[in-house]
């Protein structure tokens, strides 16, 4: 199942989710170069997270291939910034489209939730959460982890909690055929949830870090809790409530 849309109105613009799509564009072009050549690899080595080098079980001048000719090589003491720097590299186009349609269906009423400053953090701190995952679960890897999709893992954990219910559209593949069906969030998140922690019982899988987006879901779901905002919820409740039963829509002070 490939989630399109929701059926779930937005009661604040989604300036935090708009500008992390629009942040992870900009490096995707600006500093990895697309996908391709010396920039690409570069980013890799110096902004990846890499847990064996992070927590320092590879020896100093491992040679960690990146690409088919460049080699990334372990320094003493890999700087810890690489938690937050990793999470807004990608591997190539279709990790970058995935992950951004996936934060923009369901970033913006997670946003709506929290407020714009609350869910900066909140991406943060998942992003946080599914990298100490990786490494607590896999420390001696020397593969470099990069990808948004464990703070945006984070960011579905929470939507299954705020809105079990909303209705998600999705795309669904049978052989040649493709189906829109629409089913409830808790099914969709939860059928998804259930594909990683089955693909954490795999062998590197396409270098897919199962325990982050395990990890990631996981800090969302536990997050959602001191971070919702219930002012903003109540306003929420209102408007759905206003369209309901077909009132005139005012704003709200």
């Amino acid at each position: 199942m490939f989630p399109y849309r929701d059926e779930n109105p937005s009661l604040l613009s989604p300036i935090v989710t708009v500008g992390l799509i629009l942040a992870n564009i900009a490096v995707w072009v600006l500093v990895q170069g697309m996908g391709s050549g010396v920039a690409f690899a570069t980013s890799v080595c110096e902004l990846g997270l890499i847990p064996g080098d992070l927590v320092g079980r590879l020896p100093v001048g491992y040679a960690i291939p990146i690409g088919d000719q460049m080699a990334c090589v372990v320094e003493a003491g890999r700087p810890w910034q690489t938690m937050l720097t990793s999470m807004f590299l990608h591997g190539g186009w279709l990790h970058l489209i995935g992950n951004l349609w996936f934060l923009w269906v369901f970033g913006n009423n997670v946003e709506d939730a929290m407020g714009h400053f609350r869910f900066a953090v909140f991406y943060i701190l998942c992003g946080f959460a599914a990298a100490l995952a990786q490494v607590v679960v896999d420390p001696a890897s020397p593969v470099p982890m990069v990808g948004a999709s464990g703070a945006i893992s984070g960011v579905m954990g929470a939507y299954a909690i705020l809105y079990p219910r909303v209705r998600i559209w999705t795309l669904v593949v049978l052989l040649v055929l493709v189906f829109r069906v629409p089913v409830p969030a808790w099914v969709m998140l939860g059928y998804w949830f259930l594909l990683q922690l089955l693909g954490t019982g795999v062998d590197s899988v396409g270098g897919v870090a199962f325990w982050a987006h395990v990890g990631g879901f996981v800090g969302g779901v536990l997050l959602i809790f001191p971070f919702r905002d219930a002012s903003l919820l109540d306003r929420r409740n209102q408007m759905l409530a206003a369209r309901a039963w077909g009132a005139p829509q005012g704003g709200y002070p």
